[in-house]
């Protein structure tokens, strides 16, 4: 049995127009597998496609306050790519943001629904991730929560400090995750949280049962009755493993 993060989940007040924004930022296509929600895919993928990542855009009743516990970093190649990708965002509809961040070489942006991320100035770690280079989770101790994903999802771990962790899938393909230290974790829901497929699909709750025996923990999240399972980390971060028991 195997288990891997797909896919980043999006919280919306409107999920087209959210989705629209993403799918023109990263240059992917959008399907929808139902009312309110959308789905983006790289071009040439198809859903599960064990080398590609996706992400789901959702509509919410009562949707959280932004908490950016959770963001992406996009990748660029050059510092003419870095201004070029960082305009053609604000003409999307993305606005600067502070976040506090001061002189520093990446460029910080909100989406349209106060989503912040950055765009990344060229960085060769990230030269074969695709447009995006990490999805990044704050957290309180970065050693230990990659103890725990690093297990969850078996990625191979490539730099741990005090201050952050870097993993990436076995296969070396799709985005990095990095878990990054910060002194001010808060407790808020999650509005960008982290989905996984086992493989195969009917292997859910074999899976589940794993993950607990590793740390993880049942989280309500509003969702009642879904063929998914909600869990949080070991530090209350929320993810759904997908598929069917």
């Amino acid at each position: 049995m195997a288990l891997r993060l797909v896919q980043v989940n999006f919280k919306a007040r409107d999920d087209a127009a959210l989705g629209r924004f993403w799918a023109e930022a990263l240059g992917w296509g959008v399907s929808s597998e139902g009312p309110g929600v959308t789905n983006l895919e790289p071009v040439g993928f198809v859903w599960p496609d064990p080398a590609g990542f996706y992400i789901d855009v959702v509509t919410v009743p009562d949707l959280e306050t932004v908490n950016y516990r959770a963001h992406l970093e996009l990748a660029t190649t050059s510092a003419a790519h870095q201004a070029e990708l960082v305009a053609r965002l604000q003409d999307l509809g993305a606005t600067p943001a502070d976040v506090g961040q001061g002189d520093v070489p990446w460029t910080v942006l909100a989406d349209p629904e106060g989503n912040v991320f950055r765009v990344l100035e060229p960085r060769e770690i990230y030269r074969d991730t695709g447009p995006i280079a990490a999805v990044v989770v704050d957290c309180a101790d970065p050693r230990a929560l990659a103890r725990f994903w690093g297990e969850a999802v078996h990625w191979t771990l490539h730099e741990v400090t005090d201050d952050h962790a870097l993993l990436r899938s076995a296969e070396g393909v799709g985005p990095y995750l990095e878990l990054r230290r910060t002194s001010n974790v808060t407790t808020v829901r999650n509005r960008v949280h982290l989905d996984l497929l086992p493989y195969p699909i009917d292997a859910k709750d074999a899976e589940v049962a794993r993950l607990r025996t590793l740390g993880a923990t049942n989280a309500d999240v509003g969702q009642g009755e879904v063929p998914w399972t909600v869990l949080a980390d070991p530090e209350g971060n929320e993810f759904c493993v997908l598929g069917k028991g």
